[in-house]
């Protein structure tokens, strides 16, 4: 019987068969287990009219699961915030977590297709990480992934991407980020 053929995404071949032996000669580590890797993505949406108007959650949510592909949890309000009428509990943002195979995916397609298409760009900001070896970028408008329709948004909205890493410090971060291909600004 003939052994099927195992998909593995071009990024995460790419970490194993390049990226990771790089990084594990260049920043002297002793096992390979040292060797900073990707743990997860978080894609956010932050919807604040959905106070108002339901329908744009719901778009939201939409959006976020077309451009991951994988659906979306609707996040409520930790507290109450009188100055931006919102209440404890209420609906007011769309998140999705990405792990395994997916994760690749979308961040190959965040670096080599959507990043590109961002008007005016000269790379992203290398200042995102958070002191622990993790980064966020923002996006100021969901319609750079090719797969979202423009005739079909209810609004231009922003998203937020976390790239959650094992690095200790943001040096190994950004040298693991920047060999897999992301395009950090000069």
């Amino acid at each position: 019987m003939a052994e099927a053929k195992v998909y593995i995404p071009r990024l995460k071949k790419l970490y194993r068969e390049k990226v990771a032996p790089e990084l594990f000669t260049e920043l002297g580590y002793t096992s390979k287990m040292q060797v900073p890797r990707l743990v997860k993505v978080i894609v956010s949406m932050g919807v604040g009219e959905a106070r108002e108007n339901k329908k744009l959650l719901d778009a939201a949510v939409g959006d976020i699961e077309i451009i991951t592909g994988q659906h979306a949890v609707k996040t409520k309000a930790k507290k109450s915030i009188a100055n931006f009428k919102i209440r404890k509990g209420q609906e007011i943002g769309a998140r999705v977590t990405l792990r395994g195979n997916q994760m690749w995916e979308f961040l190959d397609r965040l670096m080599n297709v959507a990043l590109p298409r961002v008007k005016d760009f000269r790379g992203v900001n290398p200042n995102g990480f958070d002191g622990h070896g993790n980064y966020t970028l923002g996006l100021t408008e969901q319609i750079i992934f090719p797969e979202i329709d423009f005739d079909k948004i209810e609004k231009v909205m922003g998203l937020s991407v976390s790239i959650v890493t094992t690095a200790e410090t943001d040096t190994e971060a950004k040298s693991l980020l920047a060999k897999l291909g992301m395009p950090f600004r000069r």
